[in-house]
């Protein structure tokens, strides 16, 4: 995986990454981290507007609001903006951890706000209504996120009606103790050395009251919840969202069976059903993850943790039958159970590594090993919050969320973009490397007149390195959801890479399965055969294999896997990110059985195949013959090149 690792620069005739940055500002805004505020106590009143902090422990900026100001208002914005980036199952949880943390709020004296509109027409109204001297927000990582805080803050000087110019406290929950997170190393095997003390989270703060008569708003029911999205303007092909809501399996088992009157109903995967405990940490319908308020999601932690203990129980039980389902390969449990909570911020992530290693210390005798956890579930808590936290902060990356998975929070990736107008190309980049892949095309391209669009795919570069199965399939989803929510219209779709295993075979499978969102297609070596007279029929008995191919392919990969450092290292000597073997790992994995020239059925006249003649690892001239055979309509280039 070339280049993993966050380049301290890039080539003047790379695009510039949209970082965030700051407006100017007539009064200055700042960060505030661990430490609450030490000064004299306000006269004013401040506003803190909850996002993805729905919590009062470990709350810092509750904490330093609370100490320096005479009243504090609490605040949460439905807006379509960060509301449209969550699963079903996501706003579920959005709806619970509300209800809990108004609750909680109401224990200690206060109440949470509940409004419905852009965040900054409603942070402006009730700036003026309260007068308000501060507004605390959490600093956000995500592009997007930070854009929308720049309006607020925008918005908030540009009115007439606010006074003095609030200002805008950006605070954050440090995971280590630093005090700015750019300064970090720029791989995560220096970071290691550093060898920096995880912070302590903080308990919840003594509230005071809000001193004005105020119409403190409903929480909505899930019903209503998705009335407002769908009010949300600008949506115009309604049809393109519901090409999300079938995953890719259910769609091929459908294209390439014959048909046989089967509804598309009857390719949904079944809800589990499960008994309806007191208190069970499973909140929502389909009862994937672990949700409710902070104190549910501790419980969860709790019983997951203590996994081997046992217990007798019903709501740890039913955490222990949930993590088995949900442990695909080591440690993607957690992740899997907790990652929504964590990213709707409902626990911090260190008071989620505080509860691990409490415990592991409980476990050993208050102390711990410098040879490992002495409990698998104890190691996949720590090592996720760990690394989730150390790769947005030290890559500060320009990035968006998109859901890769049916259930668990959206992921973070990198993207950027270069041009104002014209037809939008997205450009797919090889195996291992990041969207750099193309730092010397992508500005000709847009100088001709395009829109261009370059991404890292989940997994490599700069994007985040999940603990899940990775598959051509999910990549394939993961483009789909890029021109769907991202782009927001049709592409010029590019796809490159070298050998075996490519991005440029996921590239196909998009154009094949939903053709309405690709203009064209441009395969650079990529992978994939060709098979003549594929059908359906053929493709059920080529994807058995017998049980001794079975325990081949197993005990090769357990043979890579011991030695995967080494293979890492000999090939990708600067690749130190977490999760970097997992997804070199899915190499050996992937099913590529279904053939280029079934991909490109139908859509041949709108394909363009550059082939490199030199390239190592396959036999150009016998696969071009191949695909000029069986391939009608396709142009072909053939380039005096191999990598």
């Amino acid at each position: 995986m070339a280049l993993l690792t966050l380049p301290r620069s890039l080539p003047l005739t790379f695009p510039p990454f949209h970082f965030f940055s700051p407006r100017r500002t007539t009064r200055p805004s700042f960060v505030c981290s661990l430490s609450s505020g030490t000064g004299p106590t306000k006269s004013g009143s401040a506003i803190l507007w909850f996002k993805h902090d729905l919590r009062l422990d470990d709350h810092p900026a509750l904490v330093a609001a609370a100490e320096t100001h005479r009243s504090v208002l609490p605040l949460y914005v439905f807006d379509h903006r960060i509301l449209s980036r969550y699963s079903d199952e996501m706003l579920e949880l959005v709806l619970f951890a509300l209800d809990d943390l108004r609750n909680s709020l109401k224990e200690h004296g206060s109440n949470l706000m509940i409004r419905f509109g852009s965040a900054e027409s409603v942070i402006t109204e009730l700036v003026k209504e309260v007068k308000a001297t501060d507004v605390f927000v959490e600093e956000e990582v995500e592009y997007e996120m930070r854009q929308m805080i720049g309006v607020v803050k925008d918005t908030l000087e540009m009115s007439s009606s606010v006074d003095g110019n609030p200002d805008i406290v950006m605070w954050r929950t440090p995971f280590y103790d630093v005090q700015n997170l750019k300064d970090l190393p720029a791989t995560y095997n220096d970071f290691k050395k550093l060898k920096l003390p995880p912070t302590s989270p903080l308990p919840p703060a003594t509230l005071p009251a809000v001193e004005t008569e105020l119409n403190w708003g409903p929480l909505p029911t899930f019903s209503d919840l998705k009335e407002f999205i769908r009010e949300k303007p600008g949506i115009s092909n309604e049809s393109w969202s519901l090409m999300k809501e079938m995953p890719v399996e259910a769609i091929l088992k459908e294209k390439l069976s014959k048909p046989s009157g089967t509804s598309r109903n009857s390719l949904d995967v079944k809800r589990i059903e499960k008994r309806k405990l007191d208190k069970s940490v499973f909140v929502t319908q389909k009862g994937n993850i672990v949700g409710g308020g902070t104190g549910s999601v501790l419980n969860g932690l709790a019983a997951y943790l203590r996994y081997l203990e046992g217990t007798a129980r019903d709501d740890w039980q039913e955490v222990h039958e949930r993590l088995r389902t949900a442990e695909t390969r080591d440690g993607a449990s957690f992740t899997s159970l907790f990652g929504s909570a964590l990213c709707l911020g409902i626990i911090s992530r260190r008071r989620a590594h505080f509860e691990a290693i409490t415990y592991e210390k409980e476990r050993n005798g208050g102390f711990l090993s410098p040879f490992g956890y002495s409990a698998a579930t104890v190691a996949a808590a720590a090592d996720a919050v760990c690394s989730m936290e150390v790769i947005p902060a030290s890559h500060w990356i320009f990035s968006s969320p998109l859901f890769v998975t049916d259930q668990g929070p959206p992921l973070l990736f990198q993207y950027t973009v270069v041009g104002n107008e014209g037809p939008a190309t997205l450009l797919v980049h090889g195996f291992g490397a990041f969207l750099e892949h193309y730092r010397d095309n992508i500005n000709s391209i847009a100088e001709s007149g395009n829109r261009v669009w370059a991404v890292t795919m989940l997994g490599f570069g700069k994007s985040e390195k999940p603990n899940v199965m990775y598959t051509e399939l999910l990549w394939a989803e993961l483009l789909r959801d890029f021109i769907i929510e991202i782009v927001g219209e049709p592409v010029h779709l590019v796809g490159n890479s070298i050998g075996a295993i490519s991005p440029g075979y996921f590239v196909a499978i998009v154009s094949s399965i939903w053709p309405t969102l690709v203009k064209s297609v441009i395969l650079i070596n990529s992978a994939g055969n060709v098979i003549p007279g594929y059908s359906s029929q053929r493709i059920s008995n080529e994807r058995r294999t017998s049980g001794a191919a079975r325990l081949g392919a197993q005990l090769l990969l357990f043979y890579l896997r011991l030695n995967i450092r080494n293979i890492v290292k000999n090939f990708y000597p600067t690749s130190y990110d977490p999760g970097v073997s997992v997804v070199l790992e899915s190499i050996f994995s992937f099913d590529l059985s279904i053939p280029l020239n079934y991909l490109l059925e139908g859509c041949e006249e709108k394909v363009i195949i550059i082939q490199g003649m030199k390239d190592p690892l396959l036999d150009s001239k016998a696969k071009l013959a191949m695909l000029k055979e069986h391939c009608a309509g396709l142009a072909i280039r053939e380039l005096d090149a191999g990598k």
